[in-house]
């Protein structure tokens, strides 16, 4: 089965289990300016949430604010479980395909994403991504 790239609106309970297990292990540093999960998942129902899905379970999670011509993606997880499988990759590539295709420039919060993900990005997309430094 295909891993599906969603932008939900609400969440199910499940979902909800699910992103608590997504940023679970996330180191505190990366959690910043939140101060806890549950900070950062209030922040994503306000804001904007891009989520990578398989079998009808959350695999992968990122706060992601669409505005016009700019659209600002943070706080990149990958279920402990899942990592290296190429799900980070997925997400990123299909939310910048879909920025693309607005007319919007995606700009990545490097806290968010290890170095090599974002070396990945301004490669794969040098036209589109600005990273933030």
């Amino acid at each position: 089965m295909p891993v599906f790239i969603e932008y939900p609106v609400g969440l199910s309970q499940q979902d909800q289990t699910d992103l608590q297990l997504i940023y679970a292990d996330l180191p505190p540093a990366l959690l910043a300016p939140f101060d806890s999960v549950e900070q950062l998942l209030l922040a994503a129902q306000q804001h904007g949430l891009v989520v990578a899905r398989f079998n009808g379970r959350l695999l992968a999670a990122a706060l992601l604010r669409k505005d016009s011509d700019s659209w600002q993606m943070s706080h990149l997880c990958v279920r402990g479980l899942t990592r290296r499988r190429g799900v980070a990759r997925r997400l990123l590539s299909e939310v910048a395909a879909a920025a693309t295709n607005n007319a919007a420039v995606l700009s990545v919060q490097p806290v968010s994403a290890p170095g090599w993900l974002l070396d990945w990005l301004a490669r794969e997309f040098p036209a589109l991504a600005q990273i933030n430094s």
